[in-house]
């Protein structure tokens, strides 16, 4: 198994673990390869859910620039909701997991087909 694919069953089953879904296996791993080398970098691979900074760039980067949403307050409150629902006690969550639960909630998943 690919360092890739270990790294997308660990996120499979955070999606699973934390957010009691059955994750779309098609659109984790579209949206983990979306993510280039990022995913094997410790830092760019997480989101910390306490940093409003970063929070500020999966808004402008992800939901704007990507899935091509209109700014609005909605955007942080899904983003603020991902990560509460990921879990206060997890510090770092994996960037590719809050992504793809943004794009779901979204339904943006036609930006990964």
């Amino acid at each position: 198994m690919s360092k890739r694919d270990e790294l997308i069953e660990k996120y499979a089953a955070d999606i699973k673990d934390k957010f009691g879904e059955t994750p779309n296996m098609d659109l984790l791993k579209k949206v983990t390869i979306g993510l280039g080398p990022s995913i094997y970098n410790m830092d760019a691979s997480k989101v910390s859910g306490s940093d409003e900074k970063e929070l500020q760039t999966v808004k402008n980067n992800f939901l704007i620039k990507k899935l091509g949403l209109k700014d609005s307050p909605q955007l942080m409150d899904a983003i603020k909701s991902v990560t509460d629902k990921y879990g206060s006690s997890v510090k770092s969550k994996h960037r590719a997991v809050v992504y793809y639960m943004l794009a779901k909630h979204f339904k943006k998943e036609s930006i990964y087909k």
